[in-house]
């Protein structure tokens, strides 16, 4: 199925968010204001690397209007936040370990006065050797920054013979690969309301992906049983992996149970790209071999990445990492070990994509260059040395099988926009000699879930509620990925009933099930797969029971729009399957009439499981893989250095497309992340201070920078035996972009690019007088 902008309605669904969000009117967990609401803020460090030797706060306690300050004296339970590692103060104690370090929070009446009362605020800081250099931070005579060291993990996978290989191979390439300190760039971001209520509990609005892993957190920090905590998380102004980890909530939370009263917290963007996470920055050294035939023997891979002060998630972002830089690709023997380092930068952390971005732009980009070298089509070259469907994954861990690999690589061979290329020097001799195009291609495997030995529940709760209505909570969260718009499409198709007949409930850990977080793009295959499992029994007990009411045979009813409709003679429904009303189904009972007639437990059913992992011990390995190809044209000027980006075409296989607007919005939002990460993206830092302060001038794509032209191919085809249903598409649009657009460059100009973003002055190229004089004439 192809989908552009313009047939991806063909099932077109208004959005239950869609009319407040284009008029403003949908108010963000960060808008929202409460009575006698404090503001809050807080103290940062002046310095990367610093003791703390002197910490004053009284002249900010007596100043007029401050009710509250708090420094890690005041944190009664684990002063630390981290979900995989927590290693982080809420507090700093002792030492800053960057500029975004916390040193102490202010409440007060105003926001102004709370402002005004951090510059009372007295701190003595004993400056420490600034580690930026990760290379540096692994030197045995650079400073500890933290008790175990400066490395926070590492990963090897070795099978083969690599070494005596590469010396073997008929040609090498050798190749060091490096990338940007990228940032989320949400619009909403980080802070919340935090209310201390009469009943001695906390509610927590605030903006994350995953709200029972931080109602987890902020207990440990508070030293309470999580039941008292209430995390309200949707609906939320983007994040792409950057609310993830905690952010303002230690210092709402603390700074509302000293308070007593209600405390709203909203970075300024400015603080946000101080303290905010940012996409690992990571150097990745290759060496790949082949034979004259241009198998691919053996590939080494040296990956080191900048996880910043802290660890957040940098474990899983190297293991994940490790995994993809080998690519979709057969290669008996590899070498391949990852560094994670601790520096004084800012903290790196989860981010669409997850250090597949990386990992594929360096993998895809030595593909490129080997089948130069051999002087074979770069398709060609990646069909000769593709995995087949039965091999296993690239930690030789057992993945589920699927044709995905190999439809994305015929399906984009024989696309229009990779049909051109060949045409392209044609095209260029027309041009003005400065303007050149090119067309490069590149190929994505990209683990979904969180991967083998990491907690990863899944659930849901399917009712029929008090007011009639088919209602499903999951404890995933909106943040503007379209995961209500799908949910409610999933029913739809479940149940043929109309969208007022459907609650969601989401984002509300009094009110949801545990199923895990909206992240690794899980979410729309854990949706699918619970309704699955809740469908049968939900509708044995609703049809069930009209049954009992009507008499009618049961085999004859089924759902439908506003309760319980009696299919015609001859147009029976399979049982339970939620086969489509025949044209002149007769409507017999509705919702409310069940509920009235039943007792609540009748009417609710709740599942558990886990996203599906690999049999194989293999930690961090994924099991179900999305697959994609993209194509990209580029025009380079030369005598800028200026890239644009006019055509992209995706091919993904995920599987069946349940919201097509959203799959196409997916990919295409994806791929303007990717082309901020390929052309402009980087949060410049010096000796540990950010350049890159504010939106003036960190540079993302615009509607003017985008590509003219967005197809995307959809193959969902799936084994027939697929119990997982659809796969989710959220980073799949983002990995692939930058080295296909890369390779065009280099069929546009000549030259290889490894570093993004592209430097512009590596494309300057001179025009010599006589091709200006043969424009003019």
């Amino acid at each position: 199925m192809l989908l552009t902008r313009e047939n991806s309605g063909e099932r077109w669904r208004k959005r239950r968010d869609g009319k407040e969000k284009v008029t403003g009117e949908l108010r963000y967990l960060t808008d929202m204001t409460a009575e006698h609401m404090l503001y809050g803020r807080v103290l940062r460090s002046e310095h990367p690397h610093a003791r703390i030797a002197a910490l004053d706060t009284s002249a900010a306690e007596q100043y007029p209007g401050v009710v509250a300050v708090i420094t890690h004296h005041d944190v009664p339970g684990l002063n630390r936040f981290g979900i995989a590692t927590p290693d982080q103060p809420a507090l700093c104690e002792d030492r800053v370990r960057y500029i975004g370090d916390a040193i102490a929070a202010v409440a007060a009446e105003s926001a102004d006065i709370a402002e005004y009362a951090l510059s009372l605020i007295a701190v003595e800081y004993e400056v420490l050797e600034t580690l930026t250099d990760p290379l540096r931070a692994l030197e045995d005579s650079a400073p500890r920054l933290h008790p175990q060291g400066n490395v926070l993990h590492r990963t090897a996978v070795k099978y083969g013979d690599t070494d005596t290989t590469l010396k073997r191979c008929a040609y090498v390439v050798k190749q060091e690969y490096s990338t940007p300190r990228q940032m989320h760039a949400y619009m909403e971001t980080e802070g919340g309301l935090f209310i201390p209520e009469a009943d001695g509990r906390l509610t927590v609005y605030a903006p994350t992906q995953h709200g029972y892993k931080d109602r987890m957190q902020i207990a440990r920090i508070l030293d309470w049983e999580e039941e008292r905590i209430r995390v309200i998380s949707s609906p939320i102004g983007g994040s792409f992996g950057g609310k993830d980890e905690l952010n303002v909530q230690p210092y709402g939370s603390l700074l509302a149970l000293k308070s007593g009263r209600p405390v709203k917290m909203h970075n300024s963007r400015k603080e946000s790209v101080r303290a905010g996470l940012k996409r690992h920055p990571m150097k990745i050294e290759m060496e790949t071999g082949m034979d004259e035939h241009g198998h691919v023997l053996a590939h080494r891979v040296r990956i080191v990445a900048d996880t910043g002060a802290y660890a957040t998630l940098g474990a899983p972002v190297l293991n994940f990492a490790t995994e993809h830089c080998m690519g979709p690709y057969r290669i008996e023997h590899i070498d391949v070990e990852g560094v994670s380092v601790y520096t004084n930068n800012g903290v790196s952390g989860e981010f669409r994509g997850f250090g597949g971005n990386q990992a594929i732009f360096a993998m895809e980009g030595q593909m490129d260059r080997l089948a130069e070298l051999i002087q074979m089509d770069p398709w060609e070259f990646r069909l000769l040395n593709r995995r087949h469907s039965t091999d296993p994954g690239p930690l030789q861990q057992q993945i589920w099988e699927t044709n995905g690999l190999e439809q994305v690589m015929e399906t984009l061979e024989h696309s229009k926009l990779w049909q051109r290329r060949s045409q392209i020097q044609s095209h260029n001799e027309q041009q003005p000699p400065w303007i050149k195009r090119g067309i490069g291609a590149a190929l994505a495997m990209h683990g979904a879930g969180l991967g083998y030995g990491i907690d990863d529940p899944a659930g849901g709760r399917l009712c029929l509620n008090a007011h009639g209505q088919i209602e499903v909570a999951f404890s995933y969260e909106e943040f503007g990925q379209g995961l209500i718009a799908t949910m409610e499409m999933m029913l739809i198709d479940l149940f043929q009933c109309h969208p007022s007949d459907i609650h969601i409930v989401i984002g509300d850990t009094d009110k949801v099930p545990h199923s895990g977080s909206s992240t690794a793009s899980r979410s729309t295959t854990m949706a699918w797969m619970a309704l699955q499992r809740l469908k049968v029994p939900f509708l044995e007990s609703i049809l069930h029971k009209a049954h009992h009411l009507t008499g009618i045979p049961l085999e004859q009813l089924t759902t439908g729009p506003q309760g319980i409709w009696q299919q015609a003679a001859g147009h029976v429904s399979a049982k339970y399957k939620g086969v489509a009303l025949s044209p002149d189904a007769q409507f017999v009972l509705n919702y409310r009439d069940i509920v009235a007639a039943s007792e609540a437990e009748e009417l609710m059913f709740d599942t558990e499981f886990s996203y599906p992992t690999t049999p194989d011990e293999v930690v961090g390995g994924h099991f179900l893989y999305t697959y994609a190809a993209v194509a990209a044209e580029v025009e380079v000027n030369t005598l800028t250095g200026n890239v644009k980006l006019l055509d992209t075409y995706h091919t993904v296989a995920a599987g069946p497309v349940i919201n097509p607007m959203g799959f196409i919005g997916q990919i295409e939002g994806g791929s303007v992340m990717a082309l901020g990460f390929t052309l402009t993206e980087d949060a410049l830092m010096h000796d540990g201070h950010y350049m890159t302060k504010n939106m003036d001038t960190y540079i993302i794509p615009t509607i003017q920078d985008m590509h003219r032209s967005l197809e995307v191919e959809v193959i969902e085809d799936l084994p027939d035996n697929d119990p997982f249903g659809p796969r989710g598409i959220g980073e799949i649009g983002s990995v692939a972009l930058a080295p296909a657009m890369t390779s065009a460059i280099r069929q546009a100009v000549g030259i290889w690019v490894n570093h993004l973003p592209v430097p512009r002055d590596q494309l300057i190229q001179p025009v010599s007088m006589r091709q200006q004089e043969g424009v003019s004439t």
